[in-house]
C-alpha cells in the first residue's frame, strides 16, 4: 500500500465532510471544496479522521489510494487556512496593481496585460512588484500563479520577468568575442 495512502487525515474542529455518490465535499471556516472519487479507493470516517483505503490489491488502487490522501488533505487544508502563492516582478518598468477581479500588469509590453481572477480565486499586490494569489483551491492557486508567470517568464541572461517568490533564475553568461 502506498505510504501516504496509509496515513490518515485528522479533521480540525469546524470541518465537516460529507461522502456520497462517489464525491467528497469538506465544508470549513473558508468555504467548500467537492471532488470525485474513483471506485479504486474507499474513504471512511472514524470521528475525526478519515482514513483512505485501495479496493482491491491493483498497483493503479494502491497509486490512486496516495493521491486520493493527498486530494483531500489540500481540501482540508484549504477550507481551514487556504493557500497562497507570492509573484515577484523583476525589470525596470514592470508593474503590477489589482482592482477587484483583476490584476493589471506592465510587463514591457506596448499594453497592458489585463489578467482575471476565476471565482474562488483573490489577488493582493501589496507593493508595485509583489503579486499575492490566495485561495482555498490548490490547484486552482497553483493554476492562475502559472498563467500569471507565463505573460513573461524569467529570461535567462538578466533575469528580468514574472518569477515565483521562492524561485533561482541561473543567469547565463553573454558570448564573449
Amino acid at each position: 500500500m502506498s505510504r501516504v495512502g496509509k496515513s490518515p487525515i485528522p479533521l480540525p474542529k469546524g470541518v465537516e465532510t460529507t461522502i456520497a455518490n462517489g464525491t467528497i465535499t469538506v465544508k470549513g471556516p473558508l468555504g467548500t471544496l467537492t471532488q470525485f472519487l474513483t471506485d479504486t479507493v474507499t474513504i471512511t470516517k472514524d470521528g475525526d479522521v478519515l482514513q483512505v483505503a485501495p479496493v482491491g490489491e491493483s498497483r493503479n488502487a494502491d497509486a490512486m489510494s496516495g493521491t486520493v490522501r493527498a486530494l483531500v488533505n489540500n481540501m482540508v487544508t484549504g477550507v481551514t487556512k487556504g493557500f497562497e502563492k507570492k509573484l515577484n516582478l523583476v525589470g525596470v518598468g514592470y508593474r503590477a496593481q489589482a482592482q477587484g477581479d483583476k490584476l493589471n500588469l506592465s510587463l514591457g509590453f506596448s499594453h497592458p496585460v489585463v489578467h482575471s481572477m476565476p471565482k474562488g480565486v483573490k489577488c493582493e499586490t501589496p507593493a508595485q512588484t509583489e503579486i499575492l494569489i490566495k485561495g482555498i483551491d490548490k490547484q486552482q492557486v497553483g493554476q492562475v500563479a502559472a498563467e500569471v508567470r507565463a505573460y513573461r517568464p524569467p529570461e535567462p541572461y538578466k533575469g528580468k520577468g514574472v518569477r515565483y517568490a521562492n524561485e533561482r533564475v541561473i543567469i547565463k553568461e553573454t558570448k564573449k568575442k
